[in-house]
């Protein structure tokens, strides 16, 4: 009597290289351009520092947390499991803080918009018309800013999903299917 098993066998084993899909999303290139986004967006307020300190100070200070968040990112490619929860935390932070500095930026815009007076107790039409150029820059580079901090959001979310992947925490855990073929034994 001889005892027959099947011929193929498929069982599903946790995937080994889960914690690489961390790596496809270039963390290393991703924390690098969210340190310099920040350092740009800190730039630009010292810039555009006039007498509206408050706003400028916080912006930045939210800015500052860019810096920590992209070496947070670049740590991350270890792929120690703290590590990446550290980076997924850091990343989500990041991203609601980009957005408030996004709804901030637009507020000063729009708030220096309808404040401006150019100058009107001059009849100069070229003084008048240097205050428009300048106004007109100031919204320029406000929105080179505003654009600074949708990218940084991009950034981070993206950061944070990949993030996700890793640990598991967001999605099921995945398997992948292991196919094994017996061969019958010869007597």
């Amino acid at each position: 009597m001889t005892e027959t098993g099947a011929l193929v066998e498929v069982a599903f084993k946790k995937d080994p290289y889960q914690k690489n899909k961390y790596l496809e999303a270039e963390p290393k290139a991703l924390g690098i351009t969210q340190i310099m986004l920040s350092l740009f967006i800190m730039s630009i307020r010292m810039a555009t520092l006039g007498n509206q300190v408050m706003p400028n100070i916080f912006i930045g200070s939210l800015a500052l947390f860019g810096l920590i968040a992209g070496g947070v990112a670049v740590g991350a490619q270890n792929l120690h499991l703290p590590t990446l929860k550290a980076c997924l935390g850091v990343q989500v932070v990041m991203c609601a803080s980009s957005v408030v500095c996004f709804i901030n930026s637009l507020g000063l815009l729009i708030g220096n918009r309808l404040d401006s007076t150019c100058w009107t107790y001059f009849l100069v039409s070229s003084e008048k018309a240097m205050c428009l150029r300048l106004l007109d820059t100031y919204e320029h580079v406000m929105g080179v800013e505003m654009l600074a901090h949708t990218a940084q959001i991009a950034l981070s979310a993206t950061l944070a999903a990949f993030c996700c992947k890793v640990i598991q925490c967001c999605s099921p855990r995945t398997s992948v299917p292991v196919i094994a073929v017996n061969t019958p034994h010869s007597p």
